[in-house]
């Protein structure tokens, strides 16, 4: 019980500074401290020596290289018009499905996923270019809205994931793996979501405008989608070939995507300018916070309340499926005030241990783990693709959220469908030990 209080303790200190508006990366940061002190009874110069080495020795993680180069590789492609060339490309091959042009959200941003890594990008890029055509062509607001924040959301399942490399780091699992695991249900949220759109213009064909004749062949489409199929062929083929590992892959793409801006004679000065100083933005958020999540890790582990914890949960004798419903409430509350990253470095310490002990596979965990994650990214208030969009399309941002909720629904049902056929996510990544 002592563990639990202590667990308990630790969590709603995390809560509290981060409620009191201290940065993320300084919070974790004083929680790790406070946490060796008080509660561990450690010395501050001892506490301090501990933390410092930790600090070090996080900031010089390999793995950490990865992150800023993803970003930059969906800066540089967010600036360029490969975003249009996504959606003209992707018409002429969605407009006889029930629901037209809708479905280039959906399929748009699967594309783009996995080239990007970030949920925000995602929703980003393609939103720039499908919200104000669906709206020019009389599509229904609501549902052209919530079809992308959900789509966009699947920028942190489809490989190359940020999210996933975070938790590769901290759950020392392979990289690779998990994003062999995060295709099968990346493809199953897709397909929900175009059955989902299917279903409503079927039922209310008012949602869909009348269909317009195709302005771009099939053949000329193809080759508008070539850049993105390219990227995606680079980056994933250097990885699963062997070639590279995710970091290394990372590098590539950066360098295919420059290649390629050339080639078009779009690249320029500024345009590097720009895409620079957000990837500094945004990597230096994200490193900053791993660090500091790695000293709440041992913070954690040097109290023994990860093992401990898990210990007292394995005691109260949960089923697998009341523990993983559980974390899954755990989660979704998590996602209402925290982001992806966030989440995954804070709550980690404390839940993997559990659920390797309650025999899941911790790539599937992983998977599972960035579905719920993805949850959040469209509830409010701290929904990032709620705001992207609110800024695309000048929406209120509860009309926004509103509009998301369908897709909200079935990506919930995805998290249920991968805990009943947990194979779904399995299959590729353990493929070459069968």
């Amino acid at each position: 019980m002592e563990t639990v209080l202590s667990a308990a303790a630790i969590i709603l200190l995390i809560l509290l500074v981060l409620g009191l508006g201290v940065w993320v990366f300084s919070g974790l940061a004083i929680v790790a401290l406070l946490s060796l002190i008080v509660i561990g009874d450690v010395s501050v110069d001892r506490a301090g020596a501990i933390l410092s080495r930790i600090l070090f020795r996080s900031a010089n993680s390999w793995e950490l290289s990865a992150i800023p180069l993803f970003i930059l590789m969906g800066e540089l492609i967010f600036r360029s018009d490969i975003s249009d060339r996504l959606f003209r490309g992707l018409e002429p091959w969605t407009k006889k499905i029930p629901g037209g042009i809708l479905h280039t959200n959906v399929f748009g941003c699967a594309l783009f996923a996995a080239v990007s890594g970030s949920s925000a990008a995602t929703t980003a890029t393609v939103g720039k270019i499908t919200t104000t055509e669906l709206k020019k062509r009389g599509y229904n607001r609501k549902l052209s809205i919530g079809s992308l924040a959900g789509a966009g959301s699947l920028g942190l399942l489809i490989p190359p994931s940020l999210v996933m490399i975070v938790y590769g780091i901290q759950s020392e699992v392979s990289i690779s793996k998990l994003f062999m695991a995060g295709i099968l249900p990346g493809v199953l949220i897709a397909a929900l979501y175009s059955g989902y759109i299917i279903f409503r213009t079927l039922r209310t064909p008012s949602l869909c405008p009348p269909e317009q004749p195709n302005t771009t062949g099939k053949l000329k489409s193809i080759a508008l989608l070539m850049p993105v199929f390219l990227l995606i062929t680079i980056v994933m083929g250097a990885i699963y070939t062997g070639i590279a590992t995710p970091s290394e892959a990372a590098a590539v793409g950066v360098f295919a995507t420059i290649v390629l801006l050339i080639k078009e004679k779009q690249l320029s000065f500024k345009m590097i300018q720009e895409a620079m100083r957000s990837t500094l933005l945004s990597s230096t958020m994200v490193c900053s916070i791993l660090v500091s999540a790695a000293l709440l890790s041992t913070a954690m582990g040097f109290l023994h309340l990860p093992s401990e914890l898990a210990n007292y949960i394995a005691s109260l004798d949960l089923s697998p499926a009341l523990l993983l419903l559980a974390l899954a409430i755990f989660y979704i509350i998590l996602g209402l005030f925290l982001d992806g990253i966030s989440i995954t470095v804070m709550s980690l310490p404390i839940t993997l241990p559990i659920i390797i002990q309650a025999g899941f596979d911790p790539i599937w965990f992983g998977v599972f783990l960035v579905i719920l994650i993805e949850l959040g990214q469209i509830t409010p208030p701290v929904g990032f693709n709620l705001f992207v969009l609110q800024g695309l399309t000048g929406e209120k941002i509860g009309q926004v959220a509103a509009a998301s909720f369908p897709f909200f629904v079935l990506m919930c049902l995805a998290a249920f469908i991968l805990c009943l056929i947990p194979e779904i996510a399995l299959w590729l990544p353990y493929l070459n030990m069968e």
